[in-house]
C-alpha cells in the first residue's frame, strides 16, 4: 500500500496573477478551504496519511496552513466560531506533515526529486492540487 503522497507546491502562480502576488496559488480559497487542502484531504482519506510538500520561496502560507496556530485557537476557544476550524485541525491530527524547499524552479520532475529526502525509496503517489475539476 502506498503512504506517501507528495504535493509539488512550489511554482510561481503566474497563470493566476494577479490574484497569486500576494497569495500562493495553492492557498486561493474554493468554497471555505483552499485549493491544497482538498488534495491533502483526498490523499488522507486514501490512506496515504505522510504529506510531503516541496514548496518555494513566498509559500510559508501552506506550512503555517498544515500546522496548529495557536494564537488563533487561544482566541475563539469556546465562541462559535470553534466550529470553523475542525475540517483543518481534523486534517492535521490524521496527516504528518513534512516539507522541503525547491531552490530552482525546474519544473515539474525536478520537484519530485527535491521531494526524495522527504520520500526516500519507497512508493509514493503525486498530487498537483491546483488542477482542480
Amino acid at each position: 500500500m502506498i503512504g506517501k503522497c507528495l504535493f509539488p507546491v512550489a511554482g510561481y502562480g503566474t497563470r493566476f496573477l494577479p490574484a497569486t502576488k500576494s497569495m500562493p496559488k495553492e492557498m486561493l480559497p474554493v468554497v471555505n478551504k483552499p485549493l491544497v487542502q482538498y488534495g491533502v484531504e483526498e490523499a488522507i482519506e486514501a490512506g496515504m496519511t505522510n504529506c510531503a510538500l516541496v514548496t518555494g520561496r513566498g509559500k510559508r502560507a501552506i506550512a503555517d496552513h498544515f500546522d496548529i496556530s495557536y494564537e488563533l485557537e487561544h482566541q475563539i476557544s469556546g465562541s462559535s466560531k470553534e466550529q470553523y476550524l475542525e475540517g483543518i485541525r481534523d486534517v492535521i491530527d490524521r496527516g504528518v506533515f513534512t516539507m522541503v524547499r525547491q531552490r530552482e524552479m525546474l519544473g515539474l520532475g525536478h520537484a519530485i526529486l527535491t521531494g526524495e529526502p522527504l520520500i526516500g525509496a519507497q512508493p509514493l503517489a503525486w498530487c498537483c492540487p491546483t488542477t482542480f475539476v
